[in-house]
């Protein structure tokens, strides 16, 4: 839920790439909210960006149909924290007033995320928290939304869903498969390509399947 008192306020948005992230900034730029700019954090060993693995040229791209800049956030893991919080500082510095976050109901990720804003100076804002996950997933495609599966825990999934388009018949296989229909515990991520906020379809091109620690991954190219 999106307080009224944030009408007209610029954001700036943790975005990831993914499904989630992209709902929630579409609900704050419904509810009146102005996007100054998304931040995402990026592996500077791997050249993609943390999570799901997205490259820079593409980020590019996808920056270019939403109209709204993406900043790296090039970091390790060890100084991951506090580089984050450069970001967020800098995004401040610009006339950020509020930080979105597509968050649903893991207390660790509100409360990390909390203190990263209230370290800054930046209200925190969840979107989407505590709000059913199966409806959530069902708005974003009633929404117009296109994403791809493209990380997969084969732990607690079968990769055959790897590279498939996220539809509601695809969702509700993976969840009678007893794995969590949002991916919320961490059992796939997804890449947002096209959607009500962008100008045109970001076309990307996609490698050979990985395999890797318990995960099948599908990298995604420019």
């Amino acid at each position: 839920m999106i307080k009224q008192n944030l009408k007209g306020k610029k954001f700036v948005a943790s975005y990831s790439g993914g499904k989630d992230s992209m709902l929630a900034i579409y609900r704050a730029i419904k509810a009146g909210l102005e996007p100054l700019c998304f931040i995402i954090t990026y592996n500077k060993d791997r050249n993609l960006s943390w999570f799901h693995g997205v490259p820079k040229g593409l980020l590019d791209s996808v920056s270019k149909s939403l109209n709204i800049p993406i900043w790296l956030i090039e970091t390790n893991g060890e100084e991951y924290t506090k580089n984050f919080e450069k970001g967020l500082a800098k995004a401040k510095e610009l006339g950020a007033e509020v930080c979105i976050f597509g968050d649903i109901d893991l207390e660790g990720h509100l409360q990390w995320c909390s203190q990263r804003c209230d370290n800054v100076g930046i209200k925190p804002c969840f979107p989407l928290w505590k709000e059913d996950r199966k409806k959530l997933v069902y708005e974003f495609l009633d929404s117009g939304f296109t994403a791809t599966f493209t990380v997969i825990n084969t732990k607690k999934l079968d990769d055959r869903f790897l590279g498939m388009t996220m539809t509601k018949e695809i969702c509700e296989q993976i969840e009678k498969e007893g794995a969590d229909i949002c991916g919320e515990n961490g059992e796939y991520h997804t890449f947002v390509s096209d959607g009500p906020i962008f100008k045109e379809k970001v076309k990307f091109n996609v490698g050979n399947k990985i395999e890797s620690n318990g995960y099948s991954i599908l990298p995604i190219l420019d």
